[in-house]
């Protein structure tokens, strides 16, 4: 019987948790980093959605803006699918504050938007306009 040495499985049995590890964390940071930038978009999104439909006659309601928040954000996460939102609508700006959970990490972004006045500032300015011109 030939003899073999054995310490190249020795090295091996310690040096492989190592490297899976390296690569398990990489994915779940690779994971976490995409779903934060989605979950910080979509809020994003409905909050520029509420400040234009903040302007218009009825104006816009919490209820409505978290279902298009969650209309927005189904099925695009991969490490946190649960996400949620708690939304906030003053006279003149919008918030949403998202979070999700995974176990013991969580991810949470504010996003704002204010609730602008184009065409008032429009009119404003033709109105200075006129006034200058004659």
């Amino acid at each position: 019987m030939m003899c073999v040495k054995g310490s190249m499985t020795i090295e091996m049995a310690y040096i492989m948790p190592v490297i899976f590890l390296v690569f398990f964390l990489s994915v779940t940071g690779i994971f976490y980093y995409h779903d934060k930038n989605i979950i910080s978009s979509c809020a994003y999104e409905t909050a520029v959605v509420g400040s234009v439909k903040a302007r218009e006659k009825d104006g816009i309601e919490e209820e409505a803006l978290n279902a298009a928040f969650q209309e927005r954000i189904d099925g695009k996460c991969i490490l946190f699918a649960g996400a949620r939102a708690q939304i906030s609508v003053e006279e003149d700006e919008i918030a949403v504050a998202a979070t999700a959970r995974k176990g013991k990490m969580k991810v949470s972004v504010r996003q704002s938007a204010r609730v602008t006045e184009p065409e008032k500032y429009i009119r404003d300015v033709r109105r200075v306009k006129g006034i200058i011109e004659r």
